[in-house]
């Protein structure tokens, strides 16, 4: 058996006089340091301080609309395509890329309630409040089909593979592109029927929102409803999470999102908190990270999916009231409604950089000098500095 021993000798640790300095182990390796993780905490605050500093959110403002914009929506496939409604009835084609309008008709005779696209191909539902139901081709003026109704509408949502759509109004009505009347009505006690949301997943599911204070579950194969959950407050709004199929989110009068497992509809899974006024909108990003929120209180405030407080805060001085928030499909851009009339499009990471960047820029070699670790980025000081609006 081999055995072997440290041994040291005294007099390599022990001065040879009293006025000598006591000697210290030092690594001489010069990857590292002995101040390592205070250097790279500082460097993580630096970089979190350049983030704010350099973060400039806001892109574009797209204008048009003479009156508020009260819903959009944003095409499944088509990254540059999305549709916005207002209170005068007038519905907008518009393009990000060019940021301009595509085509523009006044669609209703009073607000236009709900807008959602026909999944591969560039037709469009509108529903408003004066009881008819158009699909549009997004070019001519005049609607390819038409439906009238007894009640006004609230929302509209189309199914992801089926040529059928749900709406809301006193009850919930499943329509198919080629007939004039529902083929399945379902209703769970509520008076009205603020928003209804197909899940986008498993596709036969769909959620409302009432004005009862509830959250009910349908099921499109069994044309009945399956569960419902009564909330403290009104919700206006619900999104499903594209990439967790069971999961939901909505959108409530108390100030907060609550995001649920339609298994276990008892108790929410996450309470997202920061906004000071009824949230009256929201939107999952396409990977599910990530939602949008808008609110009474004039702000945007977008959270990680698993988290309970805002990432980051975006307002301006002009922008009023949100009604409609919507993630662009590529994940990189928030898209906003206010009652200003204005649509504003927003970066999704406030401090990120569009168009292409050259190597040696040195605004982008300065952050990435002081590029840290995980470790070093969850610290207070940094969390304090990144929690702050912008």
């Amino acid at each position: 058996m081999k055995i072997k021993a440290l041994s040291r000798s005294d007099a390599d640790h022990v001065r040879a006089t009293t006025g000598d300095i006591h000697r210290l182990a030092r690594n001489t390796d010069p990857a590292l340091h002995p101040f390592e993780k205070a250097r790279e905490y500082t460097r993580a605050l630096n970089a979190a301080k350049l983030d704010r500093l350099f973060a400039k959110p806001f892109v574009a403002a797209l204008s048009g609309h003479r009156d508020g914009v009260y819903c959009m929506a944003k095409h499944p496939t088509a990254l540059t395509s999305f549709v916005s409604g207002s209170a005068d009835g007038e519905i907008r084609l518009w393009s990000l890329q060019s940021q301009k309008t595509v085509w523009s008709a006044i669609a209703h005779k009073n607000f236009v309630r709900g807008l959602c696209f026909v999944p591969f191909s560039s037709s469009f539902v509108s529903v408003g409040e004066d009881k008819v139901i158009k699909i549009w081709d997004g070019s001519s003026e005049e609607p390819v089909q038409t439906y009238l109704f007894k009640n006004a509408f609230t929302g509209v949502s189309h199914h992801r593979s089926m040529p059928m759509f749900a709406t809301s109004s006193t009850q919930v009505d499943i329509w198919d592109h080629t007939t004039n009347e529902p083929i399945q009505s379902m209703s769970w006690g509520a008076e009205t029927i603020s928003t209804v949301r197909f899940n986008q997943t498993e596709q036969s599911i769909l959620a409302s929102a009432g004005s009862d204070r509830t959250v009910t579950l349908y099921d499109i194969r069994t044309k009945s409803p399956i569960a419902k959950n009564i909330m403290a407050l009104k919700t206006n709004a619900i999104s499903w999470n594209p990439m967790e199929a069971f999961n939901f989110t909505c959108a409530n009068e108390d100030y907060n999102l609550y995001t649920f497992d339609m298994r276990k509809l008892r108790s929410a899974i996450n309470v997202l908190k920061g906004h000071v006024s009824a949230v009256l909108d929201v939107d999952y990003s396409p990977t599910g990270q990530q939602l949008v929120s808008g609110s009474y209180d004039k702000t945007i405030r977008i959270f990680n999916s698993r988290e309970g407080h805002s990432r980051d805060v975006y307002h301006t001085k002009r922008m009023q009231r949100l009604f409609c928030v919507q993630f662009s499909m590529d994940d990189k851009f928030v898209i906003s409604g206010s009652d200003d009339g204005n649509l504003r499009l927003w970066k999704a990471n406030a401090s990120e950089k569009l168009g292409t960047v050259s190597v040696f820029n040195d605004e982008c070699e300065f952050i990435d000098r002081f590029a840290a670790g995980a470790t070093a980025r969850s610290g207070p000081s940094v969390q304090q500095i990144n929690q702050r609006e912008i």
